[in-house]
């Protein structure tokens, strides 16, 4: 996909997130903004979807939206698998091989800053690589329970243009007569390692982030409207110990007025700039 250049303001702004990260271990934020030259939307930018997430009460309790989901879900993974890291994701990938990016907090479940070579990578959210039993707590690979899917649903294909959502789902109209599968373990009932809306990001997962930002002295957010709280949570950890935030995003977010440097651009071409930057800048 085809990277526009950067505008005047956005160049100066660049060069100020440059002197501001200089000589600094950076920890980086990452939100669904980073993946959509990968062709995978984001939920509340410009032009994206109007669309109800799923919530865990409703995937729990409701079986007829449990099998909606799942329809969606598999139809939406298929495609979802398919794309592909962008130069965004590289050029994170790169900083972190060049010791400047001490990881990546990730809110996506796309799995593609590791794709792309990033190491040490906190998936908040969860990821669409699992699928786990909510009974007995069983793990399995999502191409294993694709292929049992399948199986059961001979019948399911992947639309052409299929209308792929944030977290690599679609949303059909129905699935009365789809078949969920079960836990081969304990017929239990199983569910993508994802967090839902009305779930909370595991404490050791949080912890995990919040390790990685203590070991920092700065914070980078690229792709990120900060709607969620756990995002904001960083911010403030980072402004409590006089940390330079730098954010990268198209379109307002709820710490612009804490940013020490605010970038109004694609997060493609920005982190692109600041991977050729910033080792020189050491």
């Amino acid at each position: 996909m085809p990277v526009p250049e950067l505008d005047a303001p956005a160049t100066a702004a660049v060069g100020r997130a440059v002197d501001a990260l200089a000589g600094r271990r950076v920890a980086v934020l990452t939100g669904a903004g980073v993946s959509t030259d990968s062709g995978i939307p984001d939920y509340r930018g410009k032009g994206a979807p109007k669309r109800t997430p799923m919530t865990a009460q409703a995937f729990l309790s409701d079986e007829a939206a449990r099998r909606r989901y799942w329809v969606g879900s598999h139809l939406g993974w298929r495609a979802f698998t398919a794309a592909a890291p962008n130069g965004g994701h590289e050029a994170l990938a790169s900083l972190e091989r060049d010791g400047i990016a001490t990881g990546i907090i990730t809110q996506n479940v796309d799995g593609l800053h590791l794709r792309a070579g990033s190491h040490r990578v906190v998936e908040l959210h969860g990821t669409m690589r699992r699928v786990f039993c909510t009974h007995c707590g069983q793990v399995f690979d999502r191409r294993d329970i694709g292929e049992r899917l399948e199986q059961a649903n001979p019948w399911i294909t992947v639309p052409e243009n299929v209308a792929l959502g944030p977290d690599g789902d679609v949303l059909p109209e129905s699935a009365e007569d789809f078949v969920v599968p079960e836990c081969t373990v304990c017929g239990g009932m199983l569910k993508p390692d994802v967090v839902f809306f009305g779930e909370y990001i595991p404490a050791e997962k949080f912890r995990e982030a919040e390790q990685l930002l203590l070991s920092s002295d700065a914070l980078l957010i690229a792709g990120s409207s900060l709607a969620v709280n756990s995002g904001i949570r960083f911010v403030e950890r980072a402004r409590r110990r006089k940390l330079p935030v730098v954010i990268v995003n198209r379109g307002e977010t709820r710490a612009d007025n804490r940013a020490t440097v605010r970038i109004e651009a694609g997060t493609t071409e920005v982190l692109r700039e600041l991977a050729r930057a910033l080792p020189a800048a050491r």
